[in-house]
This record gives structure tokens, C-alpha cells and sequence, in this order.
């Protein structure tokens, strides 16, 4: 993270671009309307939505979601032509975020719109734990790693190759596909089981659903935050603690025949600003430089949102707003979080 500028200072030094007119001081400390990174997926739409109506509904602002995808976004929050955004993948997009830190135009303001977003190889909890209510014994109690699942092979039975267990891996053409299948190799388990790749992204989610659905055996690559390890409850299984160095050299060779493996890094996502745009929407600025969630509560949002058929993130936002007041009213002052409530 960067070191930043107290709220005043980057007021005092905002860019003419951005600077409010003296009317507008009590209110919206921007004049133009925020522009956020409208990217395509449920956590930054719900993630846009809850900033919007802080900023629309607690200081009076104008703002819209402008539809983009990650390189084009990043481009555009350099340039001034979007504002904020919500969801940078700092470790997916590491080379490029922290050039265009070097160049003085983007600031992160210090808030994290998830704390820890997790992948692995996951399976549901009731195999190692079983569910009185639902009946289910334990079929796999000693079931705590990766590296354990050779033994439960028969577990997990390829209904297409029966002597060998079904690890749902994610559909080929995503990177997590490529390092699964070398993850596979590392632990030994490719003798073990078929490494089946779903044809779609739904069509994982899906198989997972219907087993959990039917209290059936299943281990597959998933990854949080999602609507569905918000809705089943689901256990990540355990494999040697991150390594940058082993994770490298695994990203780079061609098989993990013979490699070490290492755990998915868990990867902070964090908030980007404009950096002009920061320095003249101080108290804008400030609170996202307080706004923090974690991915148990982003996946709730998720299923709120598949659940009410949410696209846009707005109910989710809504009901997040309503019923955790406790947590964002720490991101605002006093009469900011009376405004929102009120229109609440």
C-alpha cells in the first residue's frame, strides 16, 4: 500500500479538473459526476453499489458505473476518464498497477474491498464431519489435505472410469487449470484421479451444487468470493503453506512432475483512485480509505444477489446497508451515516 496524504492535504492540492465550487463545499466535494469501474463480475457490482449510495445518498454526488474489463479500466482510472475503482486484483495484475503507481496518476487510498480471497481444492464439509440433520455420516474423518486425497480415491469415483477418483478442475483456457493439473502431478494424484474439466465456469458450479444438493462425494478447484461457497458449506483442503519461490518455478515449468507445490496465495483486493480525483474528494477519499470487507461477508452479498436475481448489485448493496451498520458506519462520519440511513 501506498503512503498517503491526510485528507486535507489532498484536498488542498486537487487538480482544477476536479475542484468543487464553493457552493457545492457542504456537500458533494466534486463537482463532476464519480465515474466507477463497472467491471463484469457480481463482487464489483455489489462493491460499486454500496460505494454509490454512500457517495449519492450521504454527500449528494452524482455517479455511474461505466461498463469495462481490467487493462482498459486501469488505463482509464490513469487518464482521469474513470474515477474509482472498486476491485483491483493486485496480484493478478501486480506488473501494470504498480507502473502506473510509478507515474503519479493512481493512489490505492488504503481500503481493501476484500481481505482475503482464497482458492484450493474444496470439499463439502459434511464428508469429513457428517450432517445430523441431514443424515450423513462421515465418510472421510481423517480428510485434511490435499495430500491426503489419495487414500480416498474410491471416495470420489469417476463414474467414467471407475477405478480412479473425479478432481473437477476449472474449464481449460483458465490459468487455474493449468496450475491444478500441475498441483495433480506434484502430489502424485494424477495416477489417482481423472482431472475433468467442466466445460463452462456454471457447469463447475453446477456440479458442485447438485452434490452438495444430494449429499454425495465430491473435491473440486473453487475459489471465494463466491455465491456458492456463500450458500454451501464447503471446506478448502489443507496443502503446504505459500511459497513465492515454489510457486514460480511451478507457474513457469511445463509439468509438476517431480516440482514441489505450493498453496494458492491468498490475495488482498484492493480500492484504486484516480489520483487527482483522490486529491479533491477528500472525505470521499477518506472513506475509501477506511472501506474493508471480508470475503465471508462478500459471499453472503453474492447469494443475496443470486438469490433475487441482483444483477446490478443495488438490492444487495440495499440490504447490506440496512443491516450492518456497524460496520460501514465506522467508513463515515457521523452525518454522512445519518443521511444514508435516513434514505435507507
Amino acid at each position: 500500500m501506498l503512503r498517503h496524504l491526510s485528507a486535507a492535504a489532498l484536498v488542498a492540492a486537487a487538480g482544477l479538473a476536479f475542484a468543487a465550487p464553493p457552493a457545492a463545499a457542504a456537500g458533494c466535494p466534486v463537482k463532476d459526476t464519480i465515474k466507477f469501474s463497472g467491471l463484469d463480475w457480481g463482487s464489483n457490482h455489489f462493491h460499486v453499489a454500496v460505494a454509490r449510495v454512500l457517495v449519492e445518498k450521504g454527500w449528494g454526488c452524482t455517479s455511474e458505473s461505466i461498463p469495462t474489463t481490467t487493462a482498459p479500466s486501469l488505463n482509464a482510472l490513469a487518464k482521469g476518464d474513470l474515477h474509482i475503482s472498486m476491485e483491483i486484483w493486485y496480484a493478478n495484475n501486480r506488473e501494470i498497477w504498480d507502473k502506473m503507481k510509478a507515474t503519479g496518476k493512481v493512489m490505492e487510498p488504503g481500503g481493501v474491498s476484500i481481505t482475503g480471497a482464497d482458492q484450493g481444492f474444496y470439499v463439502p464439509r459434511y464428508l469429513i464431519e457428517g450432517d445430523k440433520k441431514r443424515g450423513i455420516k462421515a465418510a472421510a474423518p481423517d480428510l485434511k489435505s490435499v495430500a491426503d486425497l489419495g487414500k480416498y480415491a474410491n471416495l470420489f469415483q469417476d463414474p467414467e472410469e471407475p477405478s480412479k477418483g473425479r478432481f473437477y478442475n476449472c474449464k481449460i483456457g483458465w490459468n487455474c487449470e493449468r496450475v491444478n493439473t500441475k498441483k495433480m502431478q506434484s502430489y502424485g494424484l494424477d495416477g489417482k484421479f481423472t482431472n475433468f474439466r467442466p466445460g463452462t465456469g456454471e457447469a463447475l458450479a453446477a456440479a458442485i451444487a447438485s452434490a452438495y444438493k444430494r449429499g454425495k462425494p465430491i473435491v473440486a478447484y473453487y475459489w471465494t468470493p463466491t455465491w456458492l461457497l456463500g450458500k454451501y458449506d464447503m471446506v478448502m483442503l489443507k496443502e503446504p503453506e505459500y511459497n513465492e519461490e515454489i510457486w514460480k518455478k511451478l507457474d513457469k515449468a511445463k509439468s509438476g512432475k517431480g516440482m514441489k507445490a505450493t498453496a494458492y496465495p491468498t490475495i488482498k483486493v484492493i480500492i484504486g483512485m484516480n489520483k487527482k480525483f483522490a486529491a479533491a474528494a477528500g472525505p470521499i477519499t477518506a472513506m475509501l480509505s477506511k472501506y474493508v470487507l471480508d470475503s465471508n461477508t462478500v459471499n453472503k452479498a453474492l447469494v443475496f444477489m443470486r438469490e433475487n436475481k441482483d444483477k446490478t448489485g443495488a438490492k444487495a448493496a440495499a440490504n447490506f446497508l440496512k443491516n450492518n451498520a456497524a460496520i460501514w458506519t465506522k467508513w463515515v462520519p457521523a452525518d454522512i451515516a445519518a443521511k444514508v440511513k435516513a434514505a435507507l
